[in-house]
């Protein structure tokens, strides 16, 4: 598998910060693959408690292989979720907490004013 270049001047062009869209994308692919995971898991564990109970010694399962070579071929996160970046539909916002200021410095402008 190759590498596939990315045109930066997508990001100046749709006025995006480049590095707040690499840090959504990085996010939004460790989502993707932490549920390819969880699926993964799932579809493996059928074949491992079949193989535990039938006390095969280092024989390949067919069906398994056959899992682990669908995972395979499916798109990777990260390719994923830099699509979903270009086409748009990557969503992403911050949550900004507003710091309160300190009592002392409102109280000492209210002084100096009078």
């Amino acid at each position: 598998m190759g590498i596939k270049p990315i045109n930066l001047e997508y990001f100046n062009e749709e006025g995006k910060n480049v590095h707040e869209s690499i840090v959504a994308a990085s996010k939004r692919a460790r989502q993707l693959n932490e549920d390819l995971k969880i699926e993964f898991n799932q579809r493996i564990e059928i074949f491992a408690t079949k193989t535990e109970t039938e006390a095969e010694e280092m024989d390949v399962n067919p069906d398994q292989l056959k899992v682990s070579l669908e995972f395979e071929k499916r798109p990777k996160p990260t390719d994923v979720a830099l699509e979903e970046l270009m086409d748009g539909t990557l969503a992403w916002h911050f949550d900004v907490k507003e710091v309160p200021e300190p009592a002392k410095a409102d109280e000492e402008t209210a002084e100096s004013e009078e």
